[in-house]
């Protein structure tokens, strides 16, 4: 998983490269008018680029966001890379810089540095929720209301969540040599086991601490890079994070899975790959462009798994006609459904407690109980969407915002000698007067019905996709879901 100054989670040692070329039909979309115009034929204009252009800072929260800002076409891209980078030294190698410069002449390029490496502040691996807060705050910083993601190798999943969350903010998405989970599942056979990803982690840290060892695993990555290039991307990455950055890093990326974000993309899609990388990443590659409404699937030949080495203009005509293609056809997004996380929580016990209390104390009882519950929502970024008596209905942009909202009410709750069950589903969600509905609204409530008292219980789509939060659970084996087709496996949020 590597790209640019990034180096990801290692994928099998390039070997088994004799995988069949495919590609998938593209469809055509409506997509809002760039911001800046463009000129007639498929060619953007072509900006000059500065030498190294200046870095700046974008705020999230007490984060501070590396980036930088370069070319001034006529659409916005923001490139999600892989794992490490740093916006500073890629401009002092010069395979990526003529990358970026390149890929800079027919956009405005927006790159930055994920929080907890390159030149973002070191404050440790941040779920994927957190990461779209970054990617936004950087956007505002630079006044694009909407922009095309470019994300690439582990940058992909953070892309993809994005596109879902915010279809409004998102022009087009490009996914690079990516793929929706890292790890074997035996409805994802091509995946690595877990042995083999700890054994895989355990090596790129001991190779972290020496330079030659990292030359050869870049040597996996980009086969045909030169040995000047080579040492230049090694010597990257040891100056983007520290070993025991690298370490969580990769465990947060094992343990991410959004298969079930996919069925949400809306925005027009374009999955490339090289045809001789590693299996994990050309099924992985595949998988997305087959479970993306529409998407539009190139594979190269070559081997190298970094977008910005081997023969690189094959891969930038492609993304500039389609970019280009997506802009000029313009048009207003219709965004009437987004992906989003919903929480249903109720009172345990509520007629008994009425009949016990009366109907004045229960009555100033549920008052403080509401007024608790407003008051973590606030804290937490959800929205009320309805509250029935003694439940209520939110909606959350984040999952793991959502769980720790869940907590927090069934912690503070006792405190009134009350108990509640708490609910949590994310899924695609219609928007019917700006607020949430559909199936994905109706799961969560059969979610919450199978809560014990006290306790938070999610989806497997929520645990999926909380890695890195620090969050544990508890499985809660499978369950039917009245008037929900399948079988739901649910988990309990330990505390």
């Amino acid at each position: 998983m590597a790209d640019e100054l990034s180096f990801g989670v290692l994928g099998p040692a390039a070997g088994a490269r004799d995988l069949k070329h495919t590609h998938s039909s593209p469809r055509t979309r409506t997509v809002p008018r760039a911001k800046r115009a463009l000129p007639a034929g498929n060619q953007g204009t072509r900006n000059t680029v500065p030498v190294q252009p200046e870095t700046h800072y974008a705020r999230s929260g007490d984060v501070s966001i590396a980036y930088q800002v370069i070319g001034d076409g006529p659409f916005d891209l923001i490139w999600a890379q892989g794992f490490v980078s740093n916006v500073e030294l890629a401009w002092q190698q010069p395979t990526l810089a003529t990358f970026n410069r390149r890929l800079a002449s027919f956009c405005r390029l927006i790159r930055f540095d994920k929080r907890g490496v390159g030149m973002s502040d070191r404050v440790g691996v941040a779920p994927l929720e957190t990461r779209m807060d970054d990617v936004r705050a950087v956007l505002d910083a630079v006044g694009s209301p909407r922009a095309a993601l470019l994300g690439s190798s582990e940058g992909g999943p953070l892309s993809l969540l994005f596109a879902a969350s915010y279809p409004e903010r998102t022009l087009a998405l490009v996914l690079w040599s990516s793929f929706p989970r890292y790890t074997w599942a035996p409805d994802y056979p091509w995946g690595m086991s877990e042995r083999e990803a700890e054994s895989e982690n355990n090596e790129f840290v001991r190779s972290w601490n020496d330079l030659e060892s990292m030359v050869k695993m870049v040597e996996a990555f980009a086969p045909d890079t030169d040995r000047e290039s080579k040492l230049a991307l090694a010597t990257s990455w040891r100056q983007s994070a520290s070993p025991r950055d690298v370490e969580a890093i990769n465990r947060m990326s094992y343990e991410l899975d959004v298969r079930n974000v996919l069925s949400s993309i809306t925005a027009p899609t374009l999955v490339m790959n090289r045809i001789g990388e590693d299996r994990v990443n050309v099924e992985g590659s595949r998988y997305l462009a087959e479970h993306i409404s529409g998407a539009r699937h190139v594979e190269f030949p070559g081997a190298d798994h970094i977008i910005a080495t081997g023969d690189t203009e094959p891969v930038l005509r492609e993304i500039e006609r389609f970019l280009v293609a997506a802009c000029q056809e313009g048009g207003t997004p219709e965004c009437d459904r987004i992906l989003a996380t919903v929480l249903f929580s109720d009172i345990v016990g509520s007629s008994e407690q009425a009949a016990s209390l009366g109907d004045r104390a229960w009555r100033e009882t549920l008052e403080r109980h509401h007024e608790l519950v407003r008051r973590q929502l606030v804290r937490f970024r959800g929205q009320e969407v309805d509250t029935a008596g003694d439940g209520f209905f939110a909606s959350f942009d984040g999952p793991a915002r959502a769980i720790r909202c869940g907590c927090a009410i069934s912690e503070a709750l006792p405190g009134l000698g009350l108990q509640v069950r708490v609910g949590l589903h994310t899924g695609e969600c219609e928007l019917v007067d700006g607020k949430v509905a559909g199936i994905a609204v109706h799961t969560g409530a059969r979610v919450a019905a199978q809560a014990q008292p006290g306790e938070v219980l999610v989806s497997s789509t929520v645990k999926d996709l909380v890695a890195g939060s620090g969050i544990a659970f508890q499985e809660r084996g499978t369950h039917e879901l009245k008037g929900i087709p399948g079988e739901w496996r649910l988990y309990a949020v330990e505390r």
